[in-house]
């Protein structure tokens, strides 16, 4: 059966390729942005900038930079309305996933009307809101090349995943200079998403030859060069691999699927405020350690693709040290156990079901190569506590 792929028409990609923007606009016959940001980007006047650059182009371009972490229907809402305040025809994403997500989402309801919830899956929103452009400023999410976004109903603590060809940006200026500045943890952080995004893609049970190149490809080159910039923020080579290596990443779950650690990982975020690409590092050598039976092969060739593990080791013996290497990579990088995060252990505790259950109902787990029963994520869920 032939595999449906998709991918930005446009892509980008390289130094400075962000400073594209005026011109990439023009060639889509586009000229009168909102661009979507956070706090922190406008603060610092690098928002600014890009809209400066616009303006010299003869560009008018406005700015909302009230973003929140983990994008709310709420803050979708305010952005929504300051979209319709003025003559926009497209969307810029600026920042990390959270200003991407949002900027999908926005789109989308600028044209279509309703509310954030009438768009989770299984709803698939194929018919296209505004033209959206995204710029990432971090290497993880992979947010510029897929057709997802994730948004929290505030009301229920619910991560909402809403999936279709509406929320994968028409363009994409994949410029990794705008990632020199990513503090340690943030770098850890985005760098272990972008790591799991690749490994789940080519677990998958709807992985395709098409997305296994863009995985393997991104496991390449995230697993030497992570640890090199959470050293040494500017190290450029390593800095340029961890964002190609996001962006094919992204490439690879959006043309296959993500699996049972971002099932799992959605309802930490939403019920306890943990960032996503932590929630998942969290969840990744245990995830691993329970999926890894039924894909052995698939496990062994993530392993040598990392390059822990050489073409003559069995694939018990490749699977195990793949393990080993994800439990030391959350160790030299620091990442808490939901424990040491702060998480409060009687609410732990009390919502497992209803984590497990909001899981479950993401769609994602369903993915995995072995599909968990609601018992088996909830003793996950307890092994991953104290980690």
């Amino acid at each position: 059966m032939p595999s449906n792929i998709t991918l930005p028409r446009i892509m980008r990609i390289g130094a400075g390729a962000s400073a594209d923007l005026p011109d990439l606009l023009a060639s889509l016959g586009l000229g009168r942005p909102l661009i979507v940001t956070d706090r922190f980007l406008y603060d610092t006047g690098r928002a600014t900038m890009i809209a400066d650059g616009l303006a010299t182009a003869g560009m008018a371009a406005r700015i909302f930079s009230d973003t929140v972490a983990e994008p709310t229907a709420a803050s979708i809402e305010a952005a929504r309305a300051c979209l319709l305040e003025g003559d926009h025809d497209c969307v810029v994403g600026f920042g990390g996933g959270s200003p991407i997500d949002s900027a999908k989402m926005i789109a989308v309801l600028a044209r279509h009307g309703g509310a954030c919830r009438d768009y989770k899956t299984p709803h698939l929103q194929d018919m296209p809101g505004l033209p959206v452009i995204a710029i990432p400023t971090t290497a993880g999410t992979g947010s510029e090349a897929t057709r997802f976004t994730i948004i929290t109903d505030e009301t229920s603590d619910e991560k909402m995943l809403c999936a279709g060809l509406a929320y994968l940006p028409i363009a994409a200026l994949v410029d990794f200079e705008l990632t020199l500045t990513m503090p340690p943890r943030l770098t850890a952080d985005t760098g272990i998403d972008a790591l799991t995004h690749a490994m789940e893609a080519y677990v998958s049970r709807r992985a395709n030859s098409f997305s296994d190149t863009f995985a393997l490809s991104a496991m390449q080159a995230i697993a030497p060069n992570l640890r090199r910039v959470w050293a040494d923020p500017q190290d450029r080579d390593a800095r340029e691999a961890m964002m190609f290596g996001s962006t094919q990443a992204g490439i690879a779950f959006s043309n296959a699927s993500v699996a049972l650690v971002h099932g799992m990982s959605r309802p930490i975020g939403a019920h306890f405020h943990v960032p996503h690409g932590l929630s998942n590092a969290m969840l990744l050598p245990m995830v691993t350690a329970f999926s890894a039976p039924s894909a052995l092969v698939r496990y062994t060739d993530c392993a040598r693709a990392m390059g822990i593990a050489n073409g003559e080791e069995s694939n018990q013996g490749a699977v195990g040290k793949l393990i080993e290497e994800l439990e030391r990579l959350n160790a030299d990088l620091q990442v808490p156990s939901p424990a040491a995060f702060g998480i409060d252990p009687e609410k732990w505790t009390t919502l497992l079901p209803l984590m497990a259950e909001q899981a479950l109902a993401s769609g994602s787990p369903a993915n995995n190569p072995v599909v968990p029963s609601s018992e088996e994520i909830q003793a996950i869920y307890r092994q991953a506590w104290a980690a």
